[in-house]
């Protein structure tokens, strides 16, 4: 009797080979940039669930520097689908080094604009056959250096703008100078969420949402901590909270020299009872509010993305370096004196949805755009060269400091005895590891506690 065969399997019921995963990586340099470009890539290479959709592995980088973010607070910044036990911390050439021997798909640049910059160029230099897609943004409101910001970030393959109040801007921009405004794609923060708004009976929660350099001098931060414990002790029935976004001695995207927490140690009278200074996830925080209050701070987006009443303060001035000129035509802009006598201000419909905050549940498919973009992008062969706006030709006075700051030359290559260290060994290695991470402890014990304190000296 011949062999059993098995009968011919009709390719048309040929189950699909697996695809090979989509490699990600997310280069990011404080606790607030990591979140944004984390959860960027999650929504970017989201999985249709279809047949043949393919698998995607994130790595996670954090840019070494004087923001890095410690440990407590990446487990604060919430679920970012990436472990933070396995977050590397590199230098430029370092992360260089990495994209060269790891062949990443997408490469999510979560940086401030100059580090944009001279990855941009780093990548440029590393001439791969093969180079990642890459994809850039603003963590929140741009309501300073738009331009600077912009032309620093020129030369991404994706540039996101988190409204289409953005998109036309940054699209102006680029169009202005005669540069490529095509990268420019609408998209929206990547961080709005959670449950809309509903009043709880016998809850009575106001948050101050705190920001690091808004507003930056003494007197004017002590006098909005000030008006907040006033209105505890106006409504001490009223629970009210002071959102800060670090503890001190760490930094977030912006350095706080003059730290919430250590005013309210100095305040006359101390703090009544139905105060309290809370630190943590965001989302978990406006899951019990009832009114948000800020100077400028993004999290008045995501307040508004869940319809819980926001309120944008105006005491300190209507002024561009405080970032609440952003919030004009708003219908939130008022005052604490408003506040205590319980008025809530209501938006303006229009402005919101031009914002991106997507309340009336668009939000969805606010990523669709670009992702089928960097879609397009990956499937589309061979991708051009890196050309980002500025040049040794057309910014010789600029473009050299910028990536001098991250150990590159001019066209972009590691400066001489910045390469990416080769550990001849474990052992080696390890005490090579530890040698750094000392000097790594000093610099920002420096950075973040010596020099906040002399630069105050100074202003004595």
């Amino acid at each position: 009797m011949p062999p059993r065969t098995s009968p011919q399997a009709d390719p048309a019921e040929s189950p699909a080979a697996p695809r090979p995963a989509l490699r990600v990586a997310v280069l990011a340099d404080s606790d607030t940039r990591w979140k944004w470009g984390a959860l960027t890539a999650r929504r970017l290479t989201a999985e249709s669930g279809g047949p043949g959709a393919r698998p995607v592995e994130v790595s996670g980088l954090l840019l070494r520097g004087r923001a890095t973010p410690t440990p407590r607070q990446l487990a604060e910044v919430g679920e970012v689908g990436i472990d933070a036990g396995r977050v590397r911390e590199v230098t430029a050439v370092e992360f260089l080094h990495t994209v060269r021997h790891e062949a990443y798909d997408v490469v999510v640049l979560a940086l401030v604009g100059g580090g944009v910059q001279a990855m941009l160029h780093g990548l440029a230099a590393l001439d791969l056959p093969r180079r990642p897609v890459v994809v850039t943004g603003y963590v929140g409101v741009v309501y300073e250096k738009l331009a600077d910001g912009l032309l620093l970030r020129h030369g991404a393959d994706v540039v996101l703008a988190n409204s289409a109040h953005d998109a036309e801007r940054f699209r102006a921009v680029y169009e202005g100078v005669g540069a490529d405004a095509s990268a420019v794609t609408e998209a929206a923060l990547p961080f709005l969420g959670g449950a809309p708004y509903r009043p709880e009976e016998g809850r009575d929660t106001v948050v101050f949402a705190a920001q690091p350099s808004v507003p930056a001098t003494r007197a004017d931060r002590t006098y909005l901590l000030r008006r907040l414990v006033e209105h505890a002790r106006l409504h001490p029935r009223r629970e009210v909270l002071l959102k800060l976004r670090s503890k001190p001695g760490e930094h977030t995207t912006h350095i706080e020299e003059l730290p919430y927490q250590k005013l309210a140690q100095r305040l006359p009278g101390g703090l009544p009872p139905n105060f309290r200074l809370v630190y943590g996830h965001m989302g978990e925080v406006l899951d019990r509010t009832d009114l948000l209050v800020t100077v400028s701070s993004t999290a008045a987006l995501e307040s508004l993305h869940r319809r819980i009443p926001t309120a944008i303060l105006t005491d300190l001035g209507v002024r561009e370096p405080l970032g609440n000129h952003h919030f004009v035509g708003s219908g939130l802009l008022t005052s604490w004196d408003r506040l205590d006598g319980g008025t809530r201000p209501r938006p303006d419909a229009e402005w919101v949805a031009r914002q991106g905050v997507a309340a009336d549940g668009s939000y969805g498919t606010a990523y669709d755009a670009a992702r089928a973009k960097v879609a397009a992008l990956l499937d589309g062969g061979e991708l051009p060269p890196l050309a980002p706006y500025y040049t040794p030709a057309t910014a010789p006075g600029y473009l050299p400091g910028i990536l001098g700051r991250h150990q590159l030359a001019p066209d972009g290559t590691p400066l001489p005895g910045a390469a990416a260290p080769q550990e001849p060994g474990r052992v080696r290695g390890a005490v090579r590891e530890t040698v750094r991470n000392a000097a790594r402890g000093a610099y920002r014990h420096g950075v973040q506690r010596v020099a906040p304190v002399i630069r105050r000296m100074g202003e004595l």
